[in-house]
């Protein structure tokens, strides 16, 4: 089956910057879209960022401006540049696939933490 593989989290000043990767085992061209959530203690998974197949990009408002995903098709590899950090964006983040002609994300990795000290 599809697996997709998240590296790169750790630990961060605030302030700092940090870039995830989310390994796919097929081509990411395949799903309409790919996306990066995260959760952290005590909240319910909540939406980060989505670029869906044609390259366009969505942002949750709390990362806007800070947060960019990205892909690279050759490496089945989707990122997450992450900057200017601060301590509420500590959180386990998940990547995620949506498989064409579904509407919803049903494919995810097992999740990176990030953790951002004051």
């Amino acid at each position: 089956q599809v697996q997709l593989v998240e590296s790169g989290g750790g630990l961060v000043e605030a302030g700092g910057s940090l870039r995830l990767s989310c390994e796919v085992s097929a081509s990411i061209l395949g799903f309409s879209a790919m996306g990066w959530y995260r959760q952290a203690p005590g909240n319910e998974r909540e939406w980060v960022a989505t670029i869906i197949s044609d390259g366009r990009t969505t942002y949750a408002d709390a990362v806007t401006g800070r947060f960019t995903i990205s892909r690279d098709s050759a490496k089945n590899t989707v990122y997450l540049q992450m900057r200017l950090l601060i301590p509420e964006d500590t959180a386990v983040y998940y990547c995620a696939a949506r498989r064409r002609g579904r509407s919803s994300y049903e494919v995810w990795g097992q999740g990176t933490q990030v953790t951002v000290s004051s």
